[in-house]
């Protein structure tokens, strides 16, 4: 008798809309990691100055937060794939538009307003921050949009009874992204140069930026050959955007144990979530002297998710030796420890290790994390909760690496891990001891 889950897995695979969201999801996936590791590395060339790094990694993520909320209720109201065919559009334009000005040294834009009239605009010399600073709020503005429609199109493209299968795969190959695109970064950007404050060699960074425009094309025509979408349910009263934003921020709040665990967690990304953003690739071009230490870094991140997530979906409740909260905790403190020693690092191989110990606890947790969310929140508020859970991370940790920019004017790079370290260290022990998130359990039902 065949095994039902080999015959749901078959069933899976031969799914045409599922094959179309997945080759188009690969290569959107490789495309982002590549973006995440040039544009940092193109900010630290031009500039050499972590508080422009910090500035252009706040513009692309605020924009992306304050708006997320406002994009899972626009796609609620209309169309999944139509809003994210369209923001893979804009997404396209604006990496296109930088991969031209990555290429060119001095590009003149000209634009034919009436007859013979015409406007010429001269973009300097060098590539200028200011156009940099516009293109991150451009492409964190798309992204506010694209996320949320994004998590909205499987149910409404695939069976039920394979959602929990195609989630696992799409989550399982970003995380294999994760580990290949800053590999393919590391030695696309060893072609650019290391001249401070010049980029001597772009092809790496423009074919960098040129990929991600073109796998947002490819993504975007594989999304149109997905059939038509089964229109969702209707589980209440159709609401205003803003109404609809109001009950899911309400509906968090009143239940007691979501509200202390949003509360922690945006603690935590505020004082260190965003620090690490900008630390790292600092860290890289610091003192491990190379385009490729920050790929590496990466990679190694990636690949310690990809296993941590691994074992939480294999070995599942075998590995929980207390409460839902309590593994929450001890996990941050850990981690918390693992941050303390990178600034003293003297080897990238001393690095990954740390990078590597930090994937697998944070892969294990977000496991957790999300299963949790999903036990507690009811299906038909769940998008709502999922982006007020996103917004923790996209709004708040921005505003920490705008700040981080600013503070490594005045510290050492050492000592902003070491104070980073001590401070998760000391919320997770003050938010064992003083608050109820320690005997949150994972199978806790809300009231």
């Amino acid at each position: 008798m065949d095994d039902p889950k080999k015959l749901q897995r078959a069933a899976l695979k031969r799914d045409p809309n599922f094959k179309w969201l997945l080759r188009g999801g690969v290569i959107s996936m490789l495309g982002d990691q590549l973006t995440m590791i040039a544009l940092p590395w193109l900010v630290l060339k031009l500039t050499g100055d972590t508080l422009a790094l910090g500035f252009v990694i706040a513009l692309m993520s605020i924009p992306r937060a304050v708006f997320i909320l406002i994009g899972g209720a626009v796609v609620d109201r209309y169309s999944p794939k139509r809003i994210l065919m369209l923001s893979k559009y804009a997404n396209a334009a604006l990496l296109g538009l930088l991969t031209m000005l990555v290429l060119h040294n001095q590009p003149t834009l000209t634009f034919s307003l009436s007859g013979s009239l015409s406007l010429t605009i001269d973009l300097n010399a060098h590539l200028t921050l200011m156009i940099i600073y516009l293109l991150a709020f451009g492409i964190g503005l798309a992204q506010a949009f694209g996320i949320p429609s994004g998590t909205s199109i499987m149910p409404q493209a695939i069976g039920a009874e394979h959602l929990q299968a195609a989630n696992g795969v799409l989550m399982g190959l970003r995380q294999v992204s994760m580990l290949i695109g800053p590999l393919m970064a590391a030695g696309l950007l060893a072609l650019s140069g290391d001249s401070g404050g010049v980029v001597a060699d772009a092809r790496g960074l423009a074919f960098a930026f040129g990929f991600d425009c073109f796998s947002f094309l490819v993504s975007a025509w594989t999304l149109s050959k997905v059939g038509p979408l089964t229109a969702p349910a209707q589980a209440e009263a159709p609401q205003s955007v803003l109404r609809s934003v109001g009950a899911g921020l309400m509906m968090v709040w009143n239940d007691v144990p979501l509200r202390l665990c949003f509360i922690y967690w945006g603690t935590v990304s505020l004082f260190i979530g965003g620090s690490m953003q900008v630390a790292i690739p600092v860290l890289a071009s610091e003192k491990l002297h190379g385009a490729s230490a920050l790929g590496v870094l990466m990679a190694a991140n990636g690949a310690g998710m990809l296993f941590g997530m691994a074992g939480a979906a294999v070995l599942g409740a075998r590995l929980r030796f207390a409460s839902f909260g309590t593994v929450l905790l001890v996990a941050d403190a850990i981690a918390g420890f693992l941050v303390m020693p990178l600034g003293a690092v003297q080897a990238p191989w001393q690095a990954c290790t740390l990078m590597l110990a930090l994937g697998l606890l944070s892969g294990y947790m977000q496991i957790n994390v999300f299963t949790w969310i999903q036990r507690r929140v009811p299906p038909h508020m769940m998008g709502r909760a999922m982006s007020i859970f996103m917004f923790i991370f996209m709004g708040l940790a921005p505003l920490s690496a705008a700040v981080t920019g600013w503070v490594l004017t005045m510290i050492s790079l050492s000592q902003l891990f070491l104070g980073g370290g001590i401070i998760l260290v000391v919320f997770a022990t003050l938010a064992y001891l003083l608050t109820p998130i320690r005997s949150i359990s994972s199978n806790t039902q809300p009231q």
